[in-house]
């Protein structure tokens, strides 16, 4: 409208001088330029309100940007092998079964003469005397080979959300699919803890069509002036440093990646150190999250609840960062832990087998079906305390390199659920159905109470290459060692909770920049079972594979993923 405006004054000041007379012409347009000027000013003040409300407007609204990945694996397992057992107190079966609790053994229909007459073995066994004190009851026959899925197909897709909503005021988020092609029934079969769908790992599990809320937190910024600030919601604190390089992002989470790579809700406190200390990039974060709620939607009304709510509470500082070298350290805790979370499975046929004999009878008209249920936890376990630290380099010839360091330490309380406790497993004791039918087992103590500390290191290097880069990185974990980092997306499980060896390699190819093609593979070289999950206690695999030792889930011995993937950012 301005330029408009100009232009006709423009006109008006070149029109011919014959028509006005001199002394009209000079007042006519210096009363022309007079409310030409006003009417500018006007018009100057209108167009600054405006364009303020414009911008306030169109920062209010929420702006979408992602990453579309589609990816096609060759996964390969050797030596799977299934040898479960339960560890029994027989010394209290023995008391409990001379006693009559499970009645009288030369009654064919008693619980205890049943029980013989199903296990043959243990009845020989318990006869001569060879059942005393805490031991191993083997369940099935130890069954093992390889297991090959030449052709797996999934895609991730991410939508982030921002929103300025005041100067100091601002809103992020993340929605989340990640499925595996033709397979959208949002849970999957029980036969790993990789496999258990929850609200801490939904991220990471390939559990169907469903868009989820991966991260949604506001930031209040600089409150009151005072330079803190304080960040709500779900929180960032999955793909935090070094993780991003292989995923070739931008950091993607707060903590330390190589302890950290779960979602939960919680609140951070932090603020920037640079201006009282001097060190560039320095950053303090206090942080508070809840990993599990024990009474809301769990049958509180029943009141007969056996858990705990589970809260973590911790440290996370940026110790430097000047863009070229950063160096990071995380410390947490997480409290009441229980044997397991609130989630969906699809319950396995074979443990209907083992535990539920009567369900199992049913259960075998339908062989190709699996009833999905919900499972929660039955028991507290203990606490996990963990840390880590972290460094990163960006060499000015376009290498890239870090190494890191973690530490974890399990406080079991000597409780224990099926699967076991922390750290350890169940010790079960024999009891009568409620209706004095059936002798069942059921856990009572652990194997063990003591403090367990276990580490972890992560390295890794990435090299400009012809079109792209080349990546290797190598990560460690030692018997006990449990970090949180279950939510990562690898399809044999999250590398870096791996209790043993983990080789990747990788060929990035960047086709623009926005679009990547990424080559790789992953060897995993499993020591101790259990990977992931801090209940039960780990067990040597080459026992297992052996008979001397047993596990409840299935247990990996290698396995390999050789995998391509296309990935768009928009």
């Amino acid at each position: 409208m301005q330029k408009f405006l100009y232009l006709i004054m423009a006109a008006l000041l070149v029109l011919p001088a014959t028509a006005f007379a001199v002394g009209q012409e000079d007042a006519m347009i210096s009363e022309l330029q007079k409310q030409i000027e006003e009417l500018s000013e006007e018009l100057e003040d209108l167009n600054d309100r405006v364009d303020g409300a414009e911008r306030h407007a169109t920062l209010d609204r929420i702006e979408f940007s992602g990453d579309l990945r589609s990816r096609v694996h060759s996964l390969h397992y050797q030596d799977v092998t299934f040898n479960p057992g339960i560890n029994v107190d027989f010394d209290k079966f023995g008391a409990d079964a001379m006693s009559g609790v499970f009645g009288d053994p030369t009654n064919p229909t008693s619980p205890l003469a049943q029980m013989m007459a199903a296990n043959p073995a243990l009845a020989q066994a318990f006869m001569s005397g060879q059942l005393q004190g805490v031991g191993i009851f083997p369940l099935a026959t130890l069954d093992k080979g390889d297991i090959n899925n030449d052709i797996l197909y999934d895609s991730r897709l991410r939508l982030n959300m921002k929103a300025k909503v005041w100067d100091n005021v601002k809103f992020a988020g993340r929605l989340s699919m990640y499925k595996g092609w033709g397979d959208s029934t949002n849970s999957q079969v029980f036969d790993s803890w990789n496999a258990f769908t929850m609200d801490a790992t939904n991220g990471g599990n390939s559990n169907g069509d469903v868009l989820r809320v991966d991260r949604a937190y506001m930031d209040w910024s600089n409150i009151a002036d005072s330079g803190f600030y304080l960040s709500i919601g779900r929180r960032p604190s999955t793909y935090g440093p070094p993780t991003e390089i292989r995923e070739n992002e931008l950091r993607g989470g707060t903590p330390t990646g190589n302890v950290m790579n779960l979602n939960f809700d919680g609140i951070t406190i932090g603020r920037s150190l640079e201006e009282w200390t001097g060190i560039e990039g320095m950053i303090a974060r206090f942080c508070y999250g809840q990993g599990f709620e024990s009474e809301w939607g769990n049958g509180e009304l029943f009141n007969n609840l056996k858990t705990k709510d589970t809260h973590f509470a911790g440290f996370n500082f940026d110790l430097f960062n000047d863009g070229k070298n950063f160096l990071q350290t995380t410390i947490f805790t997480a409290q009441d832990l229980n044997d397991g979370f609130k989630g969906t499975i699809a319950f396995p046929t074979q443990y209907a087998e083992l535990f539920a004999p009567t369900l199992y009878k049913d259960m075998q008209k339908f062989p190709n079906f699996n009833f999905e249920t919900r499972v929660q936890p039955s028991t507290t376990i203990g606490d996990i305390n963990l840390g880590g630290i972290v460094y990163t380099r960006k060499e000015d010839n376009g290498i890239t390199w870090f190494g890191s360091a973690g530490w974890t330490q399990l406080r079991p309380n000597g409780k224990a659920g099926m699967f076991g406790g922390m750290g350890s497993d169940a010790v079960f004791e024999a009891e009568l159905s409620a209706d004095g039918t059936e002798i069942i087992m059921l856990p009572k103590t652990a194997t063990n109470d003591g403090n367990e500390n276990g580490y972890g290191i992560y390295a890794g290097i990435q090299v400009p290459a012809p079109y792209g880069k080349v990546g290797l990185e190598y990560n460690y974990g030692s018997k006990w060692w449990t970090p949180f980092t279950q939510s990562q997306d690898d399809s044999l499980g999250s590398k870096l909770a791996t209790r043993g060896q983990v080789g990747e390699a990788y060929y990035i190819f960047d086709i623009n920049p926005k679009m990547f093609i990424k080559i790789g593979g992953l060897y995993y070289d499993f020591k101790y079972t259990n990977s992931g999950s801090p209940v039960g206690k780990p067990q040597k695999v080459d026992d297992v594979k052996d008979g001397k030792a047993y596990s409840l889930m299935p247990v990996i011995d290698t396995a390999y993923d050789l995998n391509a993937s296309l990935t768009v950012k928009f």
